[in-house]
């Protein structure tokens, strides 16, 4: 501790390395989640607790050992689900074990062992023994289990969950009287890779090409067409994104046909297909070659965050989910939830129009014209994050555009029109302001990657193109399916009126309906 207060000494140790800063970002998450918690009246006050604290938890994890080595991309993926489904899955487990010990011999406290946990904790014992057998074999790096040390505590995390698994699925046939035994096999899960991060892995040792240190793979050849069309790459969180999105999707709509309910086929294709372009632009040959260059890069950024989302926006996931929830006067549910949350002032404000527009077009300019844009591109999880914004920034703007589910702040179709052409202009400034910048975006980490094929010029020219036309045809493609949108919805609303005169009734009727509506709905916010 003398040492450390030294002038100047905590500074350069501070920043030395990631996991000081990473643990920095755990301290505020905690925080940040412990004030949800402290001062929270409602659930959804906790909810930016529970971003704060999937940052807060995955910090030290994706800066851990699973930052470096060959495949650290495809290990990175696997070890990042692997804590926010252990987390969101298994965490229920050990909170139930422990108000049950709590509470135990308290007069009038039964134990809490709702079946609903047991099922939720089957689930997630089951997606953290495949994600763990990945970063297992991500650690190894070919060598033999029993011949290091990582290889046999890695054996016997493994052995952990799988008894973890078997004692979930004997609890769900017959009701526990306690949940110390998987409360136990979770901790000392935990334990054991705690223990791990003191231990250098294989994975450290293997011979590894600059390529391979940067991305987690080699690149030889260069990204012509063929190249691009033939070879691909995992991305395993996109993946994995993408499969969960298809079949939770899928589900929903054969429950609603079930019950009797019809769904538009055409919105489960606008929605797999627009999944289809996310899979496409991560896990193809696009996805492989969008880290060592930024011309594939601008091809991927523009499918994720212009050309999926005019797709998935027009599936209606959110009317889906409350059309096949059911209602329990009872009880809260999923219907409640969403309900809750689409009500949230919070998200009301995140919503506004002008916050997103700004988000979303800001985001161009403050990422590439910055030195941001190298520190991301240098480290695989930023770059899976920066993935992440494009998509969920391109979601927000067009869901407000020609999304089918209403919007907390829905816009009249004239102000939708007008909200779209206002990001034209700055989408063709942003090509050219690529393609005539005077200095290279990221050279550094571009020239640092030493492949012999790059053309740095080339590539900065082709990805300015892209970005330009990559802007400006689906943002055509929007005015045409919201020009679609609004003949729609001005001819049923003359085929209402036409009903209405046909039974005798006029605007009077209409108008006496809405003053009504308005004042019920005044005296329900009231």
């Amino acid at each position: 501790m003398s040492r450390l207060l030294e002038p100047g000494a905590f500074g350069a140790l501070y920043t030395f390395g990631y996991m000081p800063r990473a643990w920095t970002v755990t301290l505020v998450g905690a925080l940040v989640l412990w004030l949800c918690a402290y001062w929270g009246t409602r659930w959804t006050t906790l909810l930016p607790g529970l971003w704060a604290g999937a940052f807060a938890a995955l910090a030290p994890v994706v800066v851990g050992q699973i930052l470096v080595g060959p495949n650290h991309d495809i290990g990175g993926d696997a070890g990042a689900l692997l804590t926010v489904v252990a987390g969101v899955l298994l965490g229920p487990l050990l909170v139930t074990a422990a108000l049950n010990v709590i509470h135990r011999g308290t007069p009038g406290r039964a134990p809490v062992l709702p079946r609903q946990i047991i099922r939720v904790g089957l689930v997630g014992a089951a997606v953290v023994l495949a994600l763990e057998l990945v970063v297992t074999w991500f650690k190894l790096a070919g060598s033999s289990p029993f011949d290091t040390t990582t290889g046999l505590l890695s054996m016997s995390r493994l052995v952990l969950l799988a008894t973890l698994l078997i004692a979930l699925a004997i609890m769900g046939r017959h009701r526990p009287s306690t949940m110390i035994l998987p409360a136990l096999l979770i901790t000392a899960w935990i334990a054991v890779g705690a223990a791990m991060t003191r231990i250098p892995p294989p994975q450290y040792f293997v011979p590894t090409s600059i390529p391979q240190v940067t991305m987690g793979y080699d690149v030889p050849d260069a990204p012509t067409l063929a190249t691009l069309m033939s070879t691909g790459r995992l991305n395993l969180l996109f993946a994995v994104l993408v499969t969960t999105g298809i079949l939770a999707y899928l589900g929903m709509v054969i429950t609603l046909r079930r019950r009797g309910t019809a769904w538009p086929i055409s919105r489960v294709l606008l929605w797999c297909s627009g999944w289809l372009v996310v899979l496409a632009a991560t896990n193809s040959g696009f996805g492989r070659y969008s880290a060592p260059d930024f011309g594939v890069h601008m091809v991927v950024h523009m499918s994720l965050s212009m050309l999926a989302p005019i797709l998935l926006v027009q599936g209606g996931v959110v009317t889906l989910i409350l059309r096949t929830a059911r209602i329990d006067r009872r009880r809260a549910g999923v219907h409640s939830w969403v309900t809750q949350v689409l009500q949230w002032p919070l998200l009301r404000v995140l919503c506004h129009p002008a916050i997103v527009f700004i988000v979303f077009i800001g985001s161009y300019y403050g990422l590439y014209f910055s030195p941001l844009f190298e520190t991301m591109m240098s480290v695989h999880y930023a770059h899976q994050l920066m993935n992440l914004h494009f998509l969920l920034t391109g979601y927000a703007y067009y869901s407000l555009i020609i999304g089918v589910d209403r919007p907390p702040r829905p816009l009249p179709h004239i102000g939708k029109l007008g909200y779209t052409f206002a990001a034209m202009p700055f989408h063709a400034f942003f090509g050219v302001a690529i393609i005539s910048a005077p200095s290279l975006f990221a050279e550094n980490y571009y020239r640092s990657l030493d492949l012999p094929w790059a053309d740095l010029e080339r590539s900065q020219q082709t990805a300015g193109a892209v970005a330009w036309a990559g802007g400006e045809i689906p943002l055509i493609i929007a005015i045409i399916a919201l020009c679609i949108q609004w003949a729609r919805q001005d001819d049923k609303e003359a085929r209402r009126r036409d009903r209405h005169l046909d039974r005798g009734l006029d605007t009077e009727f209409d108008a006496y309906n809405d003053m009504l509506k308005t004042l019920s709905d005044r005296e329900r916010t009231r």
